[in-house]
């Protein structure tokens, strides 16, 4: 145990703790519409953040605000209503698995703007994992041909913003205590998330009587506070520790994780997208290799 490394840990945890999320966005939409889930979610984990990061907020210099709005806009904001819209068309495992197109854009966008260098060993890595990705689409493809995958757009577009961001977080953001970084992003996006709430006919008799509300509301909180507030923090602690592409390579072991909530509630999983699962650990191995 003394000599495991933390950055495995931080991978680890935001693993499970991420690859959860996706479950709980799918059980949050029996009680909620896409954009009362996104705004929600915000609202919460922003007031999670800048209550427990207030004194953090007074540690940020004043050239690094633009780029906390940037983050926030790219890392959190637009992804949460995204990925709601998504789920509402595709099945929670395969949206996990379309995120795990992060590394790759992560990787691509690391070379070709912010000049970020990575290994031929790591370009390998995610080429591999990116393989296995692709197995597991075509394969959720075949199990389930009623899903409109056109909605994989919405999933497609927030990789490649949660890929902007984490090479932003590097390159811009570097010095900046993650707690800071989490609760600048929020001071932001917070307050555009509840006019939305409003505009959503959130509080609204017919929303407040659907039989899951209850639920959804309970589920919404712990997506919230672990899926965004907590892990928030851990990621941006994760990109400071390592590298650009290792930190992206949560959303490889998310899908893995992702998937055993899917067949637990009932969905569809094959024996080859266990070997593509297999493809994409070795992928997440390679990547984090720099020699």
């Amino acid at each position: 145990m003394k000599n495991l490394n933390p950055k495995w840990v931080y991978l680890m945890t935001l693993s499970l703790v991420w690859g959860s999320s996706f479950i709980l966005i799918k059980k949050s939409l029996l009680g909620l519409n896409a954009y009362q889930l996104g705004a929600l979610r915000t609202i919460i984990s922003g007031v999670i953040l800048i209550v427990v990061g207030f004194n953090q907020l007074k540690t940020i210099p004043k050239s690094k605000w633009k780029w906390l709005l940037v983050s926030g806009l790219l890392g959190s904001f637009i992804p949460a209503f995204f990925f709601a819209i998504a789920e509402t068309e595709i099945d929670s495992a395969i949206v996990s698995i379309l995120n795990s197109l992060v590394p790759l854009n992560t990787l691509l966008l690391g070379l070709a703007i912010f000049k970020i260098t990575s290994t031929k060993r790591q370009i390998i890595g995610v080429l591999i994992g990116f393989i296995g990705t692709a197995i597991l689409i075509l394969k959720g493809s075949e199990l389930n041909p009623s899903q409109n995958y056109l909605y994989a757009g919405f999933v497609i577009a927030s990789t490649i913003m949660y890929a902007a961001n984490v090479n932003i977080i590097k390159r811009y953001l570097q010095d900046v205590k993650p707690l800071a970084i989490a609760a600048g992003n929020y001071v932001f996006i917070t307050i555009p998330a509840l006019i939305i709430l409003i505009f959503s006919n959130f509080f609204s008799s017919e929303t407040f009587n659907k039989p899951a509300f209850g639920n959804a509301l309970l589920y919404v909180t712990i997506l919230s506070v672990f899926g965004t507030a907590m892990a928030k923090v851990l990621y941006f602690k994760l990109v400071q520790l390592s590298t650009p592409v290792f930190a992206s390579s949560v959303t490889y072991i998310m899908p893995i994780i992702a998937l055993g909530w899917g067949i637990l509630d009932g969905e569809a999983f094959s024996f080859i997208q266990a070997l593509a699962a297999l493809l994409i650990l070795v992928g997440v191995y390679l990547s984090n290799r720099t020699k």
